[in-house]
């Protein structure tokens, strides 16, 4: 084995695979076996942080940048004068295993460029996939990209080997994909989600018959879209993403901020900055869709179609509908309790439990987890509450914003690396 190309080769194709950022993996349940490698069972297999705080770190990586396609907005475009690289099969089965065992990684993210055409492609990915499952015995994680335009007989052998599954949209609109990849389509995206969410619709019905059924995709599929590579407004996206988790029941959505990159007409200039707070933005409305009980027309409508900067989805609506506060701790319900700013899932759930066994009052709610110096403005106790004055204010917008700034603002945080 040539070590110093095998170098090369993954200093090109992991920075090449840093723009895609749907590499969570929540909902793996593989269990480590006698003999076996690896357990995919632990929470966010990815360059993230899980729920209790641990730093985990996963192999991500392309298997080729050599492209069929010329997307103006990617990297590794067939036009664009790159250095070129593709890994073998058992280069990457062998760079996970080793990787694994030196305790660098604790799962696998492959995503491709397209090569020849989508079935070739996605055989590979999937070759990849069954060599680490079957001769290595690897119970990690697995995510793998879904190539779109694959044949659902790949796509049923993908996710009987990976944990999860994604294609990304790329661009939020049909149109915005026909300005930047015109020989791409949206319904070859759509096939393999399709073809992937019935099978795991499947799976759950034959799991309530028979108690042993090979698993299929058992961390579900997500997908990507890009901001500001296009015109497309916050409206529209959030509405995809609604689209996309009621109708492909997706696990999750990410907003990836365009970086630019490439200099092209179609694009915007070289010298733009990198959306970063319009992204975090989207994830928090996203939240909202997903945890909150927010609709999405809630959050944004054609009168105002994007979000606002200075202050959070949740607080801006707040903020458009004054008419719905002071909401009562001790009587409002769960939902109405959520949309409080300052009060979260978990505090509201405590709130909840509390309330059956003594009478509210402010210092309960910083026991509780809440944000009171946020929260205070919009809620009522039985026993009053001085704060309330302030929500008839003209200048409580300017009181709740205070001179405070976003940690997002002029930062851009390149993805970490693991080499």
């Amino acid at each position: 084995m040539n070590f110093d190309r095998l170098k090369e080769k993954l200093e090109i194709l992991a920075d090449a695979a840093k723009y895609d950022v749907s590499c969570s993996s929540s909902g793996g349940t593989r269990k480590n076996k006698k003999g076996a490698l690896g357990d995919s069972s632990v929470s966010g297999i990815c360059h993230t942080y899980t729920e209790d705080g641990r730093c985990v770190s996963l192999l991500k990586i392309l298997l080729t940048n050599h492209c069929i396609y010329d997307c103006a907005y990617c990297v590794s475009r067939s036009s664009n004068d790159i250095k070129r690289a593709a890994f073998t099969v058992e280069e990457v089965v062998d760079l996970t295993i080793n990787f694994y065992r030196r305790n660098y990684i604790e799962g696998l993210f492959l995503s491709s460029g397209i090569f020849k055409n989508a079935d070739t492609t996605m055989e590979r990915l999937v070759r990849v996939a069954k060599k680490l499952r079957l001769e290595e015995n690897f119970n990690g994680y697995i995510h793998l990209k879904s190539i779109p335009g694959a044949s659902d007989e790949l796509m049923q052998e993908a996710a009987l080997y990976a944990d999860r599954l994604s294609i990304n949209l790329e661009i939020p609109t049909e149109s915005g994909l026909k300005l930047l990849a015109p020989e791409k389509n949206r319904q070859d995206m759509l096939g393999p989600m399709k073809y992937i969410q019935n099978g795991i619709s499947q799976y759950k019905d034959e799991k309530k018959i028979f108690r042993k059924v090979p698993k299929f995709a058992p961390a579900g599929q997500s997908t990507q879209m890009i901001v500001g590579a296009t015109n497309e407004n916050d409206l529209q996206i959030i509405k995809v993403a609604d689209h996309f988790y009621k109708n492909f029941n997706l696990k999750r959505v990410y907003y990836s901020g365009y970086v630019p990159v490439l200099e092209d007409k179609r694009l915007p200039s070289l010298t733009t900055e990198v959306p970063m707070l319009r992204e975090n933005r989207l994830y928090q409305s996203d939240w909202l869709m997903r945890f909150y009980g927010f609709k999405a027309e809630e959050i944004l409508d054609p009168s105002m179609p994007f979000l606002d900067l200075e202050v959070d989805p949740k607080l801006s609506w707040a903020l458009r509908h004054l008419d719905q506060f002071p909401v009562n701790l001790q009587t409002a319900d769960y939902q109405m309790i959520l949309r409080v700013p300052g009060i979260g899932v978990k505090t509201a759930q405590k709130i909840i439990n509390a309330r059956r066994f003594q009478v509210l009052h402010i210092d309960h709610l910083k026991k509780l987890g809440a944000a009171v110096n946020r929260a205070k403005y919009f809620i009522d106790f039985n026993t009053g509450n001085a704060y309330l004055s302030y929500l008839t204010d003209k200048n409580f917008r300017k009181l709740l914003i205070g001179g405070s700034s976003s940690k997002f603002h002029n930062q851009f945080s390149q993805q970490l690396s693991l080499f």
